[in-house]
């Protein structure tokens, strides 16, 4: 599962073959996790706050549609 971005305290990833609908996981680096819609930014299971991946949530919201051809690229 490639890492898309990086962050101080995460990395951002998409898996292969994931279900619908297209998110994204962000991994705190204390091995908290989270699934993120793509197109709503909603924080979609996990028990992080939005607020401890506010930075995250922003750069998702810039960067919807290339989030969204990545994880259909990654889903043939």
């Amino acid at each position: 599962m490639p890492v898309i971005q990086r962050f101080t305290h995460c990395r951002v990833r998409i898996n292969a073959k994931d279900h619908l609908p297209p998110h994204f996981h962000v991994l705190m680096n204390d091995g908290r996790e989270a699934w993120v819609r793509i197109d709503t930014q909603e924080i979609i299971h996990g028990k992080i706050a939005s607020r401890e991946i506010a930075e995250v949530l922003a750069w998702a919201k810039v960067n919807r549609e290339k989030l969204a051809e990545i994880f259909e690229e990654l889903q043939l």
